[in-house]
C-alpha cells in the first residue's frame, strides 16, 4: 500500500482514493467507496480497465509477453515439470516437494473414475450433440452425485471437491468424445500418468491393446500446462461471478464451460486451423495476407493477437515447439497446413503492417494443428481446453472463496431506457 491518492473532480466536489501498488504489474485505483461517496458510477464495457478482485494466482505482462503461474514463467514450468505438478502449484501457491507430489497424483488417479449410474447421462443425449453441450450437463450434474462435497463453508469439503473435478474432467471430456463417434467408453487405469490416461480413454478401444505414444502423452501434458490458467478472462470471471453466489463448485465449473464455449474465447484455435486449412498452400499466402490488411474484406487472420499480449504469446512459443514434436514423432513434418503457418508466422514477425499493430502470432495458431494431429476432431478443442483449464477455474473460485473481502457479484449500468411512466389499460391504447 501507497500513500498516493488519486483525485476525482465532479463540477465543484472532488474525492480522493487511495492508489494501491500489486507485487509486479499497474497499481490500481480503489473506488470502492466511489459510488457511496459521490452516487456516481463508473462506466467500463468489458472491464478492460477495471480489476474485478485482487488474485495471489496468475500474472501477465501483455507488453512484455510474461505469464506467471505463482510467479514461476510459464517457459519453466512446461520444460521442467507435469501438469499435475502444475495443478498444485495453482491450488496451494507452491511448488510440492516429492513427497507432496507423491500423493497429490495419487489421490488424483483415485479419484478419476466417476459414479457408474452418471453413464446414463450420455445416452440422453442426441448422438451427434455437440461434446460441449454435454460437458455442460455432466459437469454440471457432479453435484447431483457428490453430496459430500458441496458444502463451500468446509474447507475438507473445497478441497475434495477441487480433487474431483480435476480428476473427473478427463474421464467426462473422454466419454464426451466416445460418445460423438459411438464407441464404448474407457475406464480410467489408475498405473497410467494424468496425460496418457487420458488418451488411454480417448483413442483405445476393446478389440486391441493400446498404449500411449509418450512422446504424445507428453506433448498433450504440455497443451494442458499452458491452458492451465489465464488471469481474470471470460470463462474465470464467470466461475469467479457464479461462486460469488454460493453457488456449489460443480455448477460453477459448468458456468465456466459455458462461457468458454463460446467462439471469441475457447473456439479461436478451431476458427485459426479453419483458416489455415482455407488458405492451403504457401503459394496462397500473399494474396490472403492482401485480402487481410483490407478493410473492406472480410476475412481476418485467425490466431494473431491477443487482448492482453501486445508482444509475442509466451505460450505460443513453446506450442510451436510441441506442434514440431507432434508432427515429426507422426511423421507429418512436411504437413502442408503446418507449411502455410511456418510461412504466415514469418510474414507476420516481418511486415511492417502486423509489428505496427502488434498482430503475433498466439497460441491457438499452433495448437489446432497439434490436436488435430494427435486425433482430435475440431469439435473436441474446446473440450480440451475446458478440460486444461478447470484447475485454473477451481484455483480462482477457492481463491476467492476464502477471501473475507469478497461479495456477490453486483455489476451497475448506465440506463438509457425509457423514463418513468403511468400503466395504460390495453383498450386505452392508440
Amino acid at each position: 500500500m501507497t500513500n498516493t491518492t488519486a483525485k476525482f473532480t465532479i463540477g465543484d466536489k472532488s474525492w480522493d482514493f487511495p492508489v494501491r501498488d500489486g507485487t509486479i504489474g499497474p497499481s490500481i485505483v480503489d473506488i470502492t467507496p466511489f459510488y457511496r461517496d459521490s452516487d456516481h458510477f463508473t462506466l467500463d464495457p468489458g472491464f478492460t480497465s477495471t480489476a474485478s478482485c485482487e488474485s495471489k494466482i496468475t500474472y501477465i505482462d501483455g507488453d512484455k509477453g510474461t505469464l506467471l503461474y505463482r510467479g514461476y514463467p510459464i517457459e519453466q514450468l512446461a520444460d521442467g515439470g507435469d501438469f499435475l505438478e502444475t495443478c498444485y502449484l495453482l491450488l496451494y501457491g507452491e511448488l510440492p516437494t516429492a513427497a507432496e507430489k507423491q500423493d497429490f497424483d495419487s489421490r488424483v488417479t483415485y479419484h478419476t473414475m466417476i459414479h457408474e449410474q452418471m453413464m446414463r447421462f450420455f445416452t440422453g443425449f442426441r448422438r451427434d450433440a455437440h461434446p460441449m453441450a454435454i460437458m455442460v450437463g455432466v459437469v454440471g450434474a457432479l453435484s447431483a452425485f457428490y453430496h459430500d462435497s458441496t458444502d463451500i463453508s468446509d474447507p475438507h469439503q473445497r478441497m475434495i471437491a477441487s480433487l474431483r473435478m480435476i480428476a473427473k474432467m478427463p474421464t467426462i471430456a473422454a466419454m464426451a468424445y466416445k460418445y460423438s463417434i459411438g464407441q464404448p467408453f474407457e475406464y480410467p487405469r489408475n498405473d497410467l500418468d494424468y496425460s496418457s490416461n487420458f488418451l488411454k480413454m480417448c483413442f483405445a478401444v476393446p478389440c486391441e491393446e493400446y498404449k500411449a505414444n509418450p512422446i504424445l502423452a507428453r506433448a498433450m501434458d504440455r497443451i494442458f500446462i499452458l491452458h492451465a490458467d489465464h488471469e481474470q478472462n471470460a470463462s474465470t470471471s464467470t466461475v469467479r461471478l457464479a461462486g460469488s453466489s454460493g453457488a456449489n463448485p460443480f455448477a460453477c465449473i459448468a458456468a465456466g464451460i459455458a462461457c468458454l464455449w463460446g467462439p471469441a474465447h475457447g473456439g479461436a484455435n478451431e476458427a485459426a486451423l479453419n483458416m489455415l486449412e482455407e488458405i492451403g498452400t504457401v503459394d496462397q499466402i500473399p494474396e490472403y495476407v492482401r485480402r487481410a490488411k483490407d478493410k473492406d474484406d472480410p476475412f481476418r487472420l485467425m490466431g494473431f493477437g491477443h487482448r492482453v499480449y501486445k508482444n509475442y504469446d509466451p505460450r505460443a512459443k513453446i506450442m510451436q515447439k510441441t506442434c514440431h514434436e507432434v508432427l515429426n514423432e507422426l511423421g507429418l513434418g512436411n504437413d502442408p497446413t503446418l507449411q502455410v503457418a511456418m510461412e504466415l508466422e514469418r510474414i507476420a514477425l516481418e511486415d511492417e503492417y502486423f509489428v505496427e499493430k502488434k498482430l503475433y502470432p498466439n497460441i491457438d495458431f499452433y495448437s489446432g494443428i497439434t490436436l488435430r494431429a494427435l486425433g482430435f476432431p475440431a469439435s473436441m478443442f474446446t473440450v480440451l481446453f475446458a478440460l486444461a483449464r478447470t484447475v485454473g477455474w477451481i484455483a480462482q473460485w477457492k481463491e476467492m472463496v476464502e477471501d473475507p473481502k469478497q461479495k456477490i457479484g453486483r455489476p451497475r449500468q448506465l440506463y438509457t431506457g425509457a423514463e418513468e411512466r403511468n400503466y395504460v389499460p390495453i383498450n386505452d391504447r392508440g
